[in-house]
């Protein structure tokens, strides 16, 4: 323990408590239809203030996630800038470059789709899984939110974000 004079097990880290995906996800799922405009995903995602959402088909069910770099990477540039605010700015640039980024357009007339630019993956587990598979879906997909269903229905939503509490109260 940190200041303690005490060192963790010799197998790794402290005991952590038993947490379920069920306990730490995020329940009001922000979802993208698949056929929404490109513009209209990104206003959602910026007046969300989240980086990614699930896309799902016209019965409910999870077909893939869409995220700002899935747009940054798409191609759809056009005239109309869109204002990211600066959260988000750094994690384009990270992942787009600055040069890049400044001359990032999204366009209101774009025919492209959600289901045009989203990654057509979709990572899952039951909300009755361990924190630890969920850390280990992330990490094996190198991805940044894993979606938490019951009977394949989404009931929740866990991102990179959702975990680092756990990792600082270890």
């Amino acid at each position: 323990m940190p200041g303690s004079g005490l060192a963790p097990p010799r197998g790794g880290g402290f005991p952590v408590k038993k947490m379920t995906a069920g306990e730490i996800m995020t329940r009001d799922v922000v979802t993208v239809p698949s056929d929404l405009p490109i513009d209209s995903v990104i206003d959602l995602l910026v007046d969300r203030s989240i980086s990614g959402a699930p896309v799902v088909a016209r019965d409910g069910a999870p077909i893939g996630v869409v995220s700002l770099s899935d747009l940054a990477k798409s191609g759809t540039l056009t005239d109309r800038a869109v204002d990211v605010p600066a959260y988000y700015r750094h994690y384009l640039q990270a992942k787009v470059g600055r040069e890049d980024l400044g001359g990032l357009r999204f366009g209101a007339s774009s025919p492209a789709t959600a289901a045009d630019v989203m990654t057509p993956m979709v990572f899952s587990v039951e909300e009755t899984a361990p924190v630890q598979e969920v850390a280990d879906a992330m990490i094996r997909g190198r991805i940044h939110r894993v979606l938490v269903t019951r009977s394949r229905a989404i009931v929740g939503i866990i991102s990179s974000m959702d975990l680092l509490p756990l990792v600082r109260d270890m």
